[in-house]
């Protein structure tokens, strides 16, 4: 009886979170999510690996039917004696060219922008993942922060009452 050979189990997918952009959850409203790559020197990604590196300030634009990075520092690698890289350099994001002409579509309306919300490497790879976002007003942050409170103060008093019986 030939003995049959199965394939072996999916291996899970592997993300190692490098950066966060929490702010921006904060000062923006996400609509959408996307899944970009991002181009890097040598230097970029050892430093980035570190976790050396600084979303908070950043956005991305389309320009020339490419996607920038901008204003995301990526601390200079501390053991390059020559050759780094500018921290704020612009960098090139990977994406198809559909994604692109979506993107140009969506920013396009107003008050919309492109943010990074994380770093990550996901199979060996430096991905990036930007969020389609509308600028939030000053009172729709004090709401914001209203509803976390009130969330909290529920979430106590569940916990005190669960805890007595």
């Amino acid at each position: 009886m030939p003995s049959q050979k199965t394939a072996p189990p999916p291996e899970p997918e592997r993300q190692v979170q490098l950066a966060e952009n929490r702010k921006a959850r904060f000062d923006y409203q996400i609509e959408s999510r996307l899944e970009a790559g991002i181009a890097l020197r040598g230097t970029e990604i050892k430093s980035l690996r570190a976790g050396h590196a600084n979303l908070r300030d950043g956005y991305a634009r389309v320009e020339n039917g490419e996607v920038w990075l901008r204003n995301v520092h990526i601390a200079p690698w501390a053991n390059s004696p020559y050759d780094n890289h500018d921290p704020l350099r612009p960098r090139k994001l990977l994406l198809h060219k559909d994604e692109i002409g979506q993107l140009v579509g969506t920013v396009a309306q107003k008050g919309y922008t492109l943010v990074p919300l994380r770093m990550y490497i996901k199979h060996g790879r430096a991905k990036v993942e930007l969020g389609v976002a509308r600028g939030r007003k000053r009172y729709d942050k004090r709401q914001v922060i209203k509803e976390r409170e009130a969330t909290r103060e529920m979430d106590a008093a569940i916990r005190r009452r669960v805890g007595r019986g």
